[in-house]
């Protein structure tokens, strides 16, 4: 098993004033040679945005972007047609391949949203151009697949091996994640509480990379809630 670990403390700070955001990898004026990506997975912002402020107008190539609300409402609006909120418990995903322009702004004109906005390498370039939202149930002491490429994960699909996997487990819980491909490993990030990943513990916004593991316990010594995105280490 090989690891590594990235505490919150460390991440990329930006203050905008309208946008506070925190770069677990290279991002923007933030540029560290050790954080460049993490096999596949290119990009994790943790991102609060004020009241009535967002991104304009911009567009991606070749990338896959999911996004996921942990506060607050995000207004999405982009060139495919597509145009709606989403809020915590849903989950958004764009295949930009060709390319794709789209807005994201706070739904809301007073109170923050905060959101994760991560970004992975696809599998295939230069493909249509797809968007998709979804609502998912999290029930306690599990994990629930959100982004996956296969059909019967009931997932939003994702054009490459990758899978998110979200989890809310109460304290004294233990929960074990079997990777879904072989040569794959695991980010996980804690969004809440803390967690125990072989023998670290991780505290809110901690996170630890995995590889070269077929299957990872975690236990929470807390109330927790956690992302886990599987990826291929080499692609």
């Amino acid at each position: 098993m090989k690891k590594i670990i990235h505490r919150a403390a460390d991440r990329g700070k930006q203050n905008h004033g309208w946008l506070q955001a925190a770069h677990s990898f290279s991002f923007g004026n933030f540029h560290d040679p050790s954080r460049v990506n993490f096999g596949a997975l290119r990009v994790l912002n943790d991102d609060i945005i004020a009241g009535g402020m967002g991104f304009g107008l911009h567009g991606h190539e070749n990338m896959e972007i999911v996004t996921i609300p942990l506060r607050g409402t995000l207004a999405h609006k982009d060139s495919l047609g597509s145009k709606g909120t989403i809020s915590y418990g849903e989950v958004q995903i764009m295949s930009a391949g060709t390319g794709i322009r789209h807005s994201e702004f706070n739904g809301s004109e007073t109170e923050e949203v905060n959101l994760l906005q991560i970004w992975i390498f696809p599998k295939k370039q230069d493909i249509t151009p797809k968007y998709d939202q979804k609502p998912f149930a999290q029930p306690e002491n599990n994990f629930v697949t959100v982004v996956s490429p296969n059909a019967e994960d009931h997932a939003l699909w994702i054009n490459q091996d990758a899978v998110f996997s979200t989890g809310n487990f109460k304290a004294g819980q233990t929960g074990n994640y079997s990777m879904k491909y072989p040569e794959n490993g695991v980010y996980i990030f804690v969004i809440e509480g803390s967690a125990e990943v072989a023998g670290i513990t991780l505290t809110q916004r901690d996170a630890i990379g995995i590889s070269e593991a077929d299957t990872v316990q975690l236990n929470f010594p807390e109330d927790c809630k956690v992302l886990l995105i599987e990826v291929p280490m080499e692609f």
